[in-house]
């Protein structure tokens, strides 16, 4: 992914907050040399601890097809994009340009997190990791804690792996125009409030942020 200076995360509490709040992804597995990667869309949880980049716990059906892969080469990435929108070009024209000179362009914000994979076959350890992701998507509760050999999921645990990704880099991009004249910049928030539609206050709000962080 090709981040400009003017799109990096300002700091790890940038990209860190934002993924807190964005918890679906797709996991990149390298396949067998000359086979194409294996790319499996998913829920996840983030946690800023243990290590210097923290840990993502997820699990997934035992029949998925990508398992062997990644037990052969556990280096994996996951990608999360997010808060994207399309802006047109006469609103990133440049000052005295005419709008139809401007370039269309697209705004996002994109984590990517490199990893270690450990599969996770202990049906306790499985049990504690689901926990964990529930806690994270369902804090008012509602359902039956997972234990092992317990019901009523106990059972179901055989029919799923957990993973824990040791996240030991990463690589994040907010592309919000921050190399844009003031002017421009101001065109472009004015656009997306008035347009409101998916995305656009979310990626107003990650421009005007970044706009007062500069």
């Amino acid at each position: 992914m090709l981040i400009h200076p003017w799109d990096a995360a300002r700091d790890d509490a940038e990209w860190r907050d934002w993924l807190a709040h964005h918890d679906f992804g797709q996991l990149a597995v390298n396949g067998p040399s000359g086979a194409p990667p294996w790319v499996q869309p998913l829920h996840f949880r983030y946690d800023a601890e243990p290590g210097p980049y923290g840990e993502v716990v997820t699990h997934l059906a035992r029949p998925n097809p990508l398992w062997g892969a990644l037990e052969a080469r556990p280096t994996v990435v996951l990608s999360v994009v997010d808060d994207y929108v399309f802006v047109p070009g006469p609103w990133a024209a440049p000052e005295g340009a005419p709008p139809e000179h401007g370039t269309p362009t697209s705004l996002y914000a994109a984590v990517q997190l490199v990893c270690t994979a450990r599969v996770v076959d202990d049906p306790v350890e499985k049990a504690e990791l689901l926990g964990r992701q529930v806690d994270h998507f369902q804090p008012a509760g509602g359902s039956a804690r997972v234990a092992a050999g317990e019901a009523p999921f106990g059972r179901l645990l055989a029919g799923l792996r957990g993973l824990r990704l040791e996240v030991t880099d990463v690589r994040a991009k907010f592309k919000y125009a921050g190399h844009k004249a003031e002017a421009v910049q101001d065109r472009i928030a004015a656009g997306l409030a008035e347009r409101g539609g998916p995305g656009d206050a979310a990626a107003r709000a990650h421009q005007l942020r970044r706009r007062d962080r500069a």
